[in-house]
């Protein structure tokens, strides 16, 4: 709860960046009160819940398999539901695959780079109190 309050603000101002570029990029961007709200009220928990699922690696009694399972179900399913419902995507099968495949990619092309950097660093780090 303590980090997803940290950082549940910057839900709205991502809202709000978006929201700029559309304006600037497409004839006509309108948006309604009842829109605005969803959107900042979706990207408010969206950002609360990003934030809090980073819990699930701090967890040291858990396999890491574990965590970043939890971890990527909870992020995942954050990030759907806000997309499907402000209608960034629409709700339907084929879109759903795709969304799923490229947020997964995306996932693993993350964690994975986390990983390396964080190896790195920590064989440095070896290699400095043995030598």
């Amino acid at each position: 709860i303590k980090r997803g309050a940290a950082f549940a603000g910057f839900g709205p101002v991502i809202a709000g960046i978006v929201f700029l570029v559309l304006d600037l990029t497409l004839d006509g961007f309108s948006l309604g009160g009842g829109e605005c709200l969803v959107a900042i009220v979706s990207t408010y928990l969206l950002a609360f819940l990003q934030a809090g699922a980073s819990v699930f690696n701090q967890i040291e009694e858990w396999p890491i398999a574990k965590s970043l399972l939890c971890h990527f179900a909870t992020v995942y399913l954050a990030y759907a539901t806000c997309y499907l419902v402000n209608s960034w995507i629409p709700f339907e099968p084929m879109v759903l695959v795709i969304f799923t495949a490229v947020f997964a990619v995306t996932y693993a092309v993350i964690w994975l780079t986390v990983y390396l950097c964080v190896r790195a660093a920590s064989r440095r780090l070896n290699e400095g109190l043995h030598g």
